[in-house]
């Protein structure tokens, strides 16, 4: 592929940044937060990622030998399984975090003409398929180190806040006063640090928000989806939130379900996927509003307590609808009058 010259319509930009440097250099900036899930997990975080990794990298490295192309180098299939591993319970059985990488590169990726051409964030689509195919096995979660005692399940943070709901007295006036009186007291530093249970890759906030800033200053991330998905979550959550504790208007905790559950990776690293995400800076904001609404919606109202996979991949189905409504100016092209109004 590197010899074959590409030729497209002008004008013709020259852009430093190739598809193998942005998807090693967003790998680089996860990292950070990967190594923070196995200091807090232990060891078997570090195996499941691994196997998400070698399964993702291995499907492509087949698929290439049977359509002769090598696409390894590229890193993108690399991203997927470390992305994979990030959403995984530690304790998940390695059969299908396997099968969760198998299934995005060969069906998601591959089955639509490789990279650039799948309609959705691979490394979600595996994720929510073994989610739904073996529910158990996702939803057993490792409560974080805490000293010399660590292997040991509990709910996550979202999970029990589910729970709690419906047995909820009046005299609860937020998440942490319920999580609290459910005897699983969070603080908001615990979720900004990530001493919570959780899929390995999402619970450090502050991990994930620095390795961003990075991809948003190399301007390798898009600032519209980062700030119209979050901005418009948080939008929502303030101003209903408070409804489920009995308060009024503008009393939701923001600072809890920012924090909480897979907000920050999805909205930090997987939203912004270049490939599955619109082409404009308009449709890259109403596709990121799109996005909040969408986990604000899954995540109150919905049977599961997360909705961030779900929320990203519906929105990637209006892409194609989003990109038609919101095309790309022609270069050169002065609009009439009319054309103008």
């Amino acid at each position: 592929m590197k010899d074959k010259l590409l030729i497209s319509s002008s004008p013709q930009f020259h852009h430093p940044q190739s598809t193998a440097s942005i998807m090693w250099t967003v790998s680089l900036c996860l990292l950070p937060a990967g190594a923070w899930g196995v200091y807090i997990f232990g060891i078997r975080a570090l195996l499941v990622m691994l196997a998400a990794i070698a399964a993702a990298v291995g499907t492509e490295a087949l698929l290439g030998l049977v359509k002769k192309e090598n696409t390894i180098a590229d890193g993108s299939a690399f991203l997927t399984g470390l992305l994979i591993g990030f959403n995984m319970p530690p304790a998940v059985p390695i059969y299908i975090v396997v099968v969760a990488s198998v299934f995005a590169i060969s069906v998601v990726k591959w089955t639509f003409g490789g990279l650039g051409g799948n309609w959705m964030n691979p490394a979600l689509a595996g994720r929510v398929f073994v989610f739904f195919s073996w529910t158990g096995g996702m939803t057993t979660w490792t409560l974080p180190r805490s000293g010399g005692a660590d292997a040991v399940t509990g709910p996550t943070p979202l999970g029990s806040l589910k729970t709690g709901l419906s047995s909820m007295t009046s005299n609860i006036h937020g998440p942490l006063d319920l999580l609290s009186a459910e005897g699983v007291p969070v603080s908001y530093m615990d979720l900004f640090l990530g001493r919570i249970p959780g899929s390995i890759g999402e619970v450090s906030a502050l991990l994930l928000i620095l390795g961003a800033l990075y991809l948003l200053i190399k301007k390798i991330a898009n600032w519209e989806i980062v700030v119209s998905y979050l901005g418009s979550f948080a939008l929502l959550v303030w101003l209903f939130g408070g409804f489920r504790y009995g308060q009024g208007l503008f009393t939701g905790d923001v600072l809890f379900h920012m924090l909480s559950g897979g907000l920050m990776l999805g909205a930090l690293f997987m939203a912004t996927d270049m490939v599955s995400s619109p082409l404009t800076p308009k449709g890259m904001l109403v596709y990121g509003v799109g996005c909040g609404f969408m986990t604000y919606l899954l995540r109150f109202f919905g049977s599961v307590p997360e909705g961030v996979s779900l929320a990203i991949i519906f929105m990637n189905i209006f892409v194609p609808l989003i990109n038609r409504a919101f095309q790309p100016e022609k270069f050169g092209v002065v609009k009439t009058e009319e054309e103008a109004k």
